[in-house]
């Protein structure tokens, strides 16, 4: 479920895969796994947005 996570597929995509719920998957043992990732996020949404300009 970490790999699928930090690969970027979403996590009710992930969460339906294994089996779970989307409140299990990111409440459960998985949610330290996209923690450290803010810039890369950051960047993301700021790509996000210039595409709309």
């Amino acid at each position: 479920m970490t790999l699928a996570l930090n690969a970027g597929v979403p996590a009710p995509e992930v969460a339906r895969r294994a089996g779970h719920g989307l409140d299990v998957l990111l409440h459960g043992s998985t949610p330290g796994c996209i923690d450290g990732h803010a810039q890369m996020w950051n960047g993301r949404i700021d790509d996000a947005l210039k595409d709309d300009d």
